[in-house]
C-alpha cells in the first residue's frame, strides 16, 4: 500500500506513509539524508524512500493491479528502483530523471508494478508509472499518489488501490490553508494510516527548512526529527 503527499503553499511539505506486511525495514538518519531502507535477501538493505539535503523526496508506492507492461522488456530499460535510489542519494537530479523517463524506457521488477512520486526543493512533482507513462507537475497546489495508476483511474479495480485514502487526502488538501505545515501533514497521514497492511513509518519533510520528521508504527506522540545539512554546511 502507501500514501504519498506533496503540498505547496507557503512551504513545500511532503508526507509519506509506508504500509508494508512481513518485510524488514529500518529508518536511517544521516547528516544529509533520512531514508527508509528495506531488506532484500539478494541485495541487502536498499534505501528506497525518504529525503535528502538537496530537497528531493522519493516515494514509491506499489501500483495495483499489476500491469505486465512494467516488466523489464529489454536490457536498455531503466529500473525505477535504481532511478529512485539515484535521486535519494543525490546521484541524479529530478530533471535528469525526468529526461530519462520521458525519452527512454522505465521498467519495474518482474511481477510487481512499482510507481514513483518524486519531488524537488521547489515542490515540482514527477510521477513515473512504468509501462504506462510519466506526469510532470510544476509546483502543483498539491499532489497525491496512493496505489492506483493515475493513467487508469477507476478503469481497473483492485482491493489495494487505496481510493479511500486518496479521496481523504485530496479532501483535506483541497481545504488546506496556505500555512499548511508539518502538523497538518501528519494529520493527513494519521487519517490515511492502515492497520491490516500496517503503516510502519510516517515521514514528513519540510523542504524549506530541510527538516525531516517521522514516527514508527502509528505512534503519533513519538515523533523524531533530523535537520539535514548540505555538503557546504558540514564543512
Amino acid at each position: 500500500m502507501c500514501t504519498s503527499i506533496v503540498s505547496n503553499g507557503n512551504k513545500t511539505i511532503i508526507g509519506f506513509n509506508l504500509d508494508i506486511l512481513d518485510m524488514e525495514y529500518k529508518v536511517v538518519a544521516e547528516n544529509d539524508k533520512v531514508y527508509i531502507a528495506i531488506y532484500d535477501k539478494k541485495e541487502g538493505w536498499l534505501p528506497l524512500f525518504g529525503a535528502n539535503a538537496r530537497g528531493d523526496f522519493v516515494a514509491m508506492p506499489t501500483c495495483w493491479p499489476f500491469d505486465e507492461r512494467s516488466n523489464p522488456a529489454n536490457t536498455d530499460c531503466q529500473n525505477i528502483i535504481m532511478l529512485d535510489i539515484d535521486l535519494l542519494l543525490s546521484k541524479k537530479t529530478l530533471g535528469e530523471i525526468k529526461d530519462i523517463a520521458e525519452h527512454g524506457s522505465v521498467c519495474s521488477v518482474p511481477g510487481v508494478t512499482f510507481q514513483s512520486q518524486l519531488s524537488d526543493s521547489a515542490g515540482n512533482v514527477l510521477q513515473i508509472i512504468p509501462g504506462q507513462g510519466v506526469r510532470y507537475l510544476p509546483k502543483p497546489k498539491y499532489s497525491v499518489l496512493t496505489n492506483f495508476s493515475p493513467f487508469k483511474g477507476r478503469n481497473e479495480q483492485h482491493p489495494w488501490m487505496g481510493w479511500d485514502r486518496y479521496n481523504k487526502a485530496v479532501e483535506m488538501l483541497e481545504n488546506k490553508n496556505e500555512d499548511f505545515d508539518v502538523s497538518d501533514c501528519f494529520e493527513i497521514l494519521r487519517q490515511t494510516a492502515q492497520t491490516i497492511c500496517p503503516t510502519v513509518v510516517s515521514i514528513v519533510f519540510d523542504a524549506a527548512d530541510n527538516m525531516v520528521y517521522w514516527c514508527e508504527n502509528r505512534e503519533w506522540s513519538k515523533i523524531q526529527k533530523k535537520k539535514l545539512l548540505a555538503e557546504q554546511q558540514k564543512r
